[in-house]
């Protein structure tokens, strides 16, 4: 049962600080907030090791990370988002991120569940249209949601409940502060009323500014404690709805025949009259990257553009494979200072193939263009990018352009950009025609976004029993950030060529990275190279190949002064809370056991987004298990068995925290030793899940565990992706120890290709076009 009070309730110390908020004209009771921004965490929770003679100092994003900016920028127009209570006792809230499967209108629900004491079975949270007026308020990415939503909304659900009271209070002519909620119902004595009795009363007429204190952590019944997700049974039944399952009236099925280079053009089509005259096809219609046909079923378009005949110019990265790409990243690669005198120094260089961001769910929209206006669907992790892309493209006016945002079936950063909406928009009204545009796999494996190729190089520097110099020189193909951060002046500047986007990617890349360790002087840099591939933020951005190259060269430090990989990090390391996760996974992972020769465990960290984590595991090297037969797949070392410790500071939902533990962790493994893209005369030569190799069934660890810490913080960190670089890292160091090799290159089975490159162009029957048989 919660007691709060009502407007007369004192203060009681910054733990009940009061809120503003505003109580929105409407029917029935709605609720928005004012909130400024808490002030972002400071290096209170870093601490010194005792025995470290030459500490670092703190780095930019140990001060001010990616999420205290996102948090700021959101903070003004926090008061343009609502919880309303409706007449029926549900209250509602329009969710202004995207759902692409990690849970957040779980999250959501549970904050607004907690304040309003409602059951969370009584809260739907559904996905905001696009709203150029939310500004940085509708930026999905960066593992910022949670930490931007979680005291607005909360305030918004306290004010509801607030004012629930104060109406019942003042129909029973009582005093407010001896009325109770529980469970959707308001209580004094004997009397009890229903939030929906009350929800018109309650309702303002005009807009006014009220202030509300919310729960004690120690009050806590939904938060910090496990919950299913609201959509798990929707899901496992089939009747969860995602963009591929949208039916808009007489929006047809609509494919797009791509290019043998990535973004090439086209030149020509010699048949397009005999392809619209195929059975089923509507529309042909030739894109700038394309040719788009339309049709009753997509069986049907498979076929017409298995039957286009197309010449093509190539793309801006025709000619590039493998090896050119990496030729000019090391070019480019600045020089390393002079090592301090008399010291030693661990120098290494790692390379980190091209990887795909393709979720499970290819890319789909839907787009119905009218000479006067655009009405969108899709999955959009920035949808005021898409609208304000489509609006340029359309020469509409914003507010002409609807864009409804749906869920996704994963995202990986794909849905950062709007591609197929953009895509759809363009074949709408070139046909005249609502179209319903999707991807087929081999298109978004192909030509849809990719984590860029990389190189780190590493030296370390050390004299007696100190480390006194760290640097880490990143390099990498260009990172897109042309979705901006849910802005249109960022959305529009990112699309600047090589400076300005450059000036984002820097940004990013100084409040997400920082080193853990006290190293002395520690100095990482980005630079990156204009070769445009489709690229995109993909999982943790820069941290998994900084995190990775980094522990490595731990673990190398440590063999060089003669310590134990775990004891060394433990002396050297400057955040507290990531030595409380490592002494964790050390004492639950057993650290330090016997195992057989070709078989070792690895252990790595990383704190990012006011979160740490630990990932210890183990790898069997043998050659027994690296030569075992993989049908239709690649073998090699495999994952035995692994644990995640993760400390979030205040975990809303643990289960759905560990779901995310887990796959972060997979996604490691795959980085590591099997996913990667193989890049050839401009275009990457996998086209599907069957040889795109994740992680799967036959590499997945048979023993995996996630440890959540309790909470540490009063409030969430963004611990969503934390999992993956230590993950990756825990691998690498792991294959090291076992084979007594330093892997340089990711994922160490690159050079084997294990499948049969696509075909590019059709052929025969037998030679499908971008493996379209095995794309559906």
């Amino acid at each position: 049962m919660d007691q709060h009070r009502a407007p007369d309730e004192p203060d009681e110390g910054l733990r009940r600080r009061r809120f503003l908020g505003y109580l929105v004209a409407a029917p029935t009771l709605a609720v928005a907030v004012q909130w400024t921004g808490d002030h972002p965490a400071t290096a209170t929770e870093t601490a010194g090791s005792a025995s470290a003679v030459v500490p670092s100092p703190l780095q930019p994003e140990e001060i001010f990370d990616v999420g205290d900016l996102v948090k700021l920028a959101s903070a003004p127009t926090s008061g343009l988002i609502t919880v309303q209570v409706h007449e029926d006792g549900t209250a509602s809230f329009a969710l202004p991120r995207a759902e692409v499967g990690q849970g957040i209108t779980t999250t959501v629900a549970m904050l607004i569940a907690e304040e309003l004491d409602l059951p969370l079975d009584r809260v739907t949270v559904t996905l905001s249209d696009a709203r150029p007026e939310l500004l940085f308020n509708q930026f999905t990415g960066g593992s910022t949601s949670v930490r931007t939503l979680y005291t607005p909304v909360r305030t918004a659900a306290a004010i509801a409940r607030q004012r629930l009271v104060a109406t019942a209070a003042r129909s029973w002519n009582v005093d407010a502060a001896k009325v109770t909620t529980q469970a959707g119902m308001v209580r004094h004595g004997g009397r009890q009323a229903t939030y929906g009795s009350l929800a018109k009363a309650a309702a303002a007429t005009r807009v006014t500014q009220v202030s509300a204190s919310l729960k004690d952590p120690s009050e806590f019944t939904l938060i910090g404690r496990p919950a299913n997700r609201v959509d798990a049974l929707a899901a496992v039944t089939g009747r969860k709805r995602f963009g591929m399952d949208l039916n808009v009236p007489d929006a047809l099925p609509t494919m797009v025949r791509r290019p043998p280079t990535i973004d090439g053009t086209v030149a020509s089509v010699r048949n397009a009259a005999a392809v619209k005259a195929m059975p089923g096809i509507t529309d042909v219609a030739v894109l700038k990257h394309g040719v788009a046909v339309r049709g009753r079923t997509f069986g049907q378009c498979v076929d017409a553009i298995r039957a286009l005949d197309v010449s093509w110019r190539p793309g801006p990265v025709a000619g590039e494979s493998d090896g050119t790409v990496l030729a000019k990243l090391r070019r480019a690669v600045p020089s390393l200072g002079l090592p301090p005198l008399f010291s030693k120094s661990i120098d290494a260089e790692f390379t980190f193939m091209f990887a795909s961001n393709s979720p499970l769910e290819p890319d789909v929209a839907i787009a119905d263009v009218r000479a006067d206006r655009a009405e969108i669907w899709s999955s959009l992790k920035v949808p005021g990018d898409a609208q304000n892309a489509i609006a340029g493209l359309l020469s509409l006016p914003v507010t002409a352009v609807k864009v409804h945002v749906v869920e996704g079936g994963g995202s990986f950063g794909r849905r950062l950009h709007p591609d197929a909406a953009v895509e759809a928009a363009e074949i709408s009204r070139k046909m005249g025609k609502p179209v319903k545009l999707s991807w087929s796999r081999t298109d978004s494996v192909r030509q849809g976004r990719a984590h860029p190729m990389c190189v780190s190089r590493v030296r370390a520097s050390y004299r007696g029993g100190d480390v006194l110099e760290y640097e880490q020189r990143h390099v990498s193909t260009e990172t897109s950030f042309s979705h901006g951060f849910g802005d249109l002046v960022t959305a529009n500047a990112a699309k600047v060529p090589v400076v300005v986007n450059g000036a984002i990617s820097q940004v990013f890349f100084l409040l997400s990275q920082s080193s853990p360790y006290n190293f002395g002087s520690t100095t990482q840099t980005l630079n990156e190279i204009p070769l445009k591939f489709r690229t995109g933020s993909m999982r943790n951005v820069y941290s998994p190949n900084m995190v990775c190259a980094r522990e490595l060269v731990v673990d190398r430090l440590a063999a060089a002064m003669g310590k134990d990989p775990v004891a060394f990090r433990r002396e050297f390391l400057k955040n507290a809370r990531l030595r409380a996760v490592l002494d964790k996974a050390v004492a639950e992972g057993g650290w330090g056991g016997t195992l057989p020769d070709g078989v070792a465990q690895g252990i790595a960290l990383h704190a990012e987004y006011r979160a740490a984590c630990a990932v210890l595991l183990q790898l069997d090297c043998r050659p027994e298990t690296v030569g075992r037969p993989i049908e239709h797949g690649v073998a090699g070392p495999r994952v035995t068995s692994a644990l995640v410790v993760v400390d979030a500071g205040l975990p809303v939902n643990p289960r759905g925290l560990e779901a995310q533990m887990i796959g972060g962790l997979n996604d490691g493994i795959a980085m590591a030793l099997t996913a990667s893209l193989h890049i050839k005369d401009g275009i990457p030569l996998e086209g599907s899940w069957d040889n795109y190799f994740y992680t799967r069934q036959w590499n997945t660890p048979l023993e995996t565990r996630v440890i959540v810490m309790p909470p540490t913080t009063d409030e969430p960190g963004g611990a969503g992706e934390l999992a993956v670089a230590p993950a990756l890292a825990a691998v690498a160091c792991a294959y090291g120890r076992a084979t007594g090799t330093m892997p340089t290159r990711f994922p160490i089975n690159h050079g084997t290709l294990g499948f049969d490159p696509f075909p590019l162009q059709p052929s025969t029957p037998q030679s499908p076009t971008n493996g379209l048989d095995r794309a559906f």
